[in-house]
Parts: structure tokens; C-alpha cells; sequence
């Protein structure tokens, strides 16, 4: 079977859509697994309190499972990269709010201006200012998470505790009136060690406090801690998590 869809793909600088005949898979996806998917979203929804928000991360998931997640009621998804994230909004339905959670390449922020519902993941002031910028064209204001680092990865991206104050002190000075900053966001380190799991989370919510203490004081929508994935969430919402962000375990 046949039919029309639309595809994104990257020719030089600019993501272009076309449409081209695509064939539809017709591998059987069993009923059990959409039933699966919507229970794993239930018990996990079952242990969060009602201040903590569910993002399930869709990266590398096919689309037919994604769906299974929407139809599940799941309205709130997240991408680590750009390319995936606009090809399942082509793909998907159009009341999904997408999250970004991946590093962002301040070349990108134009393509998902339009539309992006948060952006976790800033780490610089120029992307902020990108990030401010592009969504003045799009007369919306972004929501935007700053990320710090605290796993013991070097290969993981946020500001350092060193980093902290001056990036805040930078952009409280900034003129940037179409970013909402939100709050903040972290990784734990991979690893089996709890404690050491526990300690990180325990150090990103004491610098979230610290920093709504000294630059937002007053300001309700600075408020969203996004920390825990599909194997730390339970110690992440004791230390205060607003947003999970969890993958695998809606997905096995």
C-alpha cells in the first residue's frame, strides 16, 4: 500500500518538505503492545505526585509506538535533536507539545521556533539570545530551561558551578523579552551507585534554590526542576523534580 506523505530532509543550510510516495510498513504491531505502552504510562503516572509532569522521550522510537503513547493519552513528548524532532511533528498529531532536551546547535533554533513547547537544554548566553531572537520572529515567547552539570561525564553539556552566577548575572541584564527562563535542568551520571545519584540531584536542587533565591524571587514561572529519566525518576522527584523525562520504561 501506497500514499502521499510528507518528508523533511537537510539540503545545505535549510530543512526543506517535500512529498514523496512512501511505503507503509505493514509489520504487524501486536494489540498487546499498545496496551503495554499505555499501562507503563499509567503506573508511572500512578507514582508521581500531582506537582511532577511526565515527558516521555521518543528518541529512536518508531512512530507507531509514539502513537500508542498519544492514544494512551500522552501529550507532552521530547527529542534530543533537531532533524527527529521536526520529522515526527510532520509525522504526528499537531497537538503534541515538544520538548528539546538534547545540546542546541544555535544554527537550529530556526526550525523549531514555530513550535517548540520547552527548550531544556540551554547552556550558553549566545543561545539564549538566539533562542530570544528567533522567537521575536515567531511573536512567541519560548520557555527555556538552563542546564547544569553535575554528572561525572565529561561528555554531558550545562554550565558548571563556577559558571552559575556570571551566566545569571549576564542575562538578568539582557533585554530579552520573548524567552521565559523556567527553571533548570540536569543529568545524573550513569551508574548503579545510588548515592551517587542521590548526591548530584541533591546538588542540582540546592543551586535551583539558590538561584531562584538570588535572581528570581518573585517571578512564579521560574519553578520547573527537570531531572530524572527512566531509571533515577524515583530519587529525582524526592529531590523536588517538576519534569521526568523518561523513555525506556514507557517504551519496553
Amino acid at each position: 500500500m501506497h500514499k502521499k506523505r510528507r518528508f523533511l530532509y537537510f539540503i545545505g543550510r535549510e530543512y526543506k518538505i517535500t512529498t514523496i510516495p512512501a511505503v507503509i510498513s505493514h509489520r504487524k504491531h501486536p494489540m498487546n503492545r499498545k496496551s503495554q505502552i499505555a499501562e507503563n504510562i499509567s503506573n508511572i503516572k500512578a507514582k508521581i505526585p500531582a506537582h511532577c509532569k511526565l515527558i516521555v522521550v521518543s528518541k529512536y522510537r518508531e512512530i507507531v509506538d509514539i502513537q500508542f503513547a498519544y492514544d494512551a493519552g500522552q501529550r507532552e513528548f521530547a527529542e534530543n535533536r533537531v532533524q527527529p524532532l521536526l520529522e515526527r511533528v510532520a509525522a504526528l498529531p499537531n497537538d503534541i507539545q515538544w520538548h528539546l532536551i538534547g545540546h542546541l546547535q544555535s544554527n537550529k533554533v530556526k526550525f523549531i521556533a514555530p513550535f517548540i513547547a520547552m527548550i531544556h537544554s540551554v547552556d550558553s548566553v549566545k543561545l539564549l539570545e538566539e533562542i530570544d531572537k528567533e522567537a521575536q520572529k515567531n511573536n512567541r515567547i519560548i520557555p527555556c530551561l538552563i542546564q547544569l552539570h553535575v554528572a561525572q561525564e565529561e561528555t554531558k553539556f550545562g554550565l558548571s558551578q563556577e559558571e552559575i552566577h556570571p551566566f545569571f548575572q549576564q542575562i538578568k541584564q539582557l533585554n530579552l523579552n520573548n524567552i521565559s527562563v523556567n527553571g533548570i535542568m540536569a543529568m545524573a551520571s550513569f551508574t548503579q551507585d545510588q548515592a551517587q545519584i542521590e548526591a548530584e540531584f541533591s546538588q542540582v536542587a540546592q543551586a535551583y534554590q539558590e538561584i531562584k533565591t538570588e535572581y528570581y524571587p518573585n517571578n512564579e514561572e521560574f519553578c520547573e526542576l527537570s531531572i530524572g529519566m527512566s531509571s533515577d525518576y524515583g530519587i529525582a522527584i524526592e529531590k523536588g523534580s517538576t519534569l521526568i523525562r523518561v523513555g525506556s520504561a514507557v517504551f519496553a
